[in-house]
């Protein structure tokens, strides 16, 4: 693993490795939305966001301002070689040692555990490498993979922002849903 901010990289096993998404993939990424575009889009508005490459390289250039701004992340998850999904840091505040994050996932990658190791690599990094104390996670209430994954990591559910979330129209209950340092570390441990 790579600890520079820009750089953070990690293996994820079976063939699976977390990299930085930069602009230059936009292609790439443009292309893994076109396969899992309405299984993403049900929950996460990035399939939408993605819908051509030039939204895909505006998305990517925003998450390369925030990076260099020590402001956000995004990395993509390539399995065997093919971008499958990705994680990101939506928020990530050095100062309030707080940061959200987030996840998305191609249908064919889907019931391999690649999402939760994800996430536990940029956990990792952000509270053992950036001194981040809180990890928000959010998700609405129907999208009940990412309410597992939160689950998975060991994370606290904190409560219901109610119509919090506006996708494609209608209004989405979301969950809030976090983990702290103290507690990280000692989940790690256990």
């Amino acid at each position: 693993m790579s600890e520079s901010p820009r750089d953070f990289t990690a293996s994820l096993g079976d063939g699976a490795e977390l990299r930085p998404l930069v602009p230059d993939l936009a292609e790439e990424m443009t292309a893994h939305m076109d396969r899992g575009r309405e299984f993403i889009g049900r929950h996460v508005a990035i399939a939408d966001v993605c819908a051509d490459a030039a939204g895909t390289r505006g998305l990517l250039d925003a998450y390369a301002a925030k990076a260099a701004a020590d402001t956000g992340r995004i990395w993509g998850i390539w399995l065997d070689g093919t971008l499958v999904g990705g994680v990101l840091f939506r928020t990530f505040d050095t100062r309030m040692e707080t940061a959200e994050a987030g996840c998305w996932l191609e249908p064919a990658a889907t019931g391999k555990g690649i999402v939760t190791r994800a996430v536990t690599a940029i956990i990792d990094w952000a509270v053992e490498e950036r001194g981040i104390y809180r990890v928000d996670w959010y998700a609405s209430v129907r999208n009940t993979a990412s309410l597992a994954v939160a689950e998975r990591l060991g994370m606290t559910r904190e409560g219901v922002l109610r119509a919090a979330y506006l996708h494609r129209g209608e209004r989405f209950d979301m969950e809030v849903w976090s983990v702290l340092a103290p507690e990280w570390r000692a989940r790690k441990d256990s």
